[in-house]
C-alpha cells in the first residue's frame, strides 16, 4: 500500500518549464560567441607583437556579450514557468 501511494505521489515533473529551458539555450549561445569573439589576435612568431590582441572586439565586445550570456541565464534560472497557471493542491 505504501509503495502504491509512492508511486503516485512522486511525479516525474522537470523542474524547470520549456520557456525556461529555452532562455537557457539563448543565454548559452550568447556565452559562447563572446568566447569565440574573444579568441585569436596571437602572433605565430613569440618576437613580433600582434596590436590585434587589443582590438575592441576582444576587449569591450566580447566580455560583455559574456555578461549578458550570464544575465541571460540567471534569468532563465529564477523565471517561473508556472506564472500563469493556477496552483495545484
Amino acid at each position: 500500500m505504501g509503495e502504491k501511494k509512492r508511486k503516485e505521489s512522486a511525479n516525474n515533473n522537470f523542474i524547470f518549464g520549456k520557456k525556461n529551458y529555452k532562455f537557457m539555450l539563448i543565454g548559452l549561445g550568447i556565452i559562447a560567441l563572446g568566447f569565440i569573439l574573444m579568441s585569436g589576435g596571437g602572433s605565430d612568431d613569440p618576437n613580433v607583437f600582434n596590436p590585434e590582441i587589443f582590438n575592441w572586439r576582444r576587449i569591450r565586445l566580447a566580455p560583455t556579450l559574456v555578461l549578458i550570456g550570464f544575465g541571460v541565464q540567471i534569468y532563465a534560472i529564477l523565471l517561473n514557468p508556472n506564472k500563469n497557471e493556477p496552483p495545484k493542491l
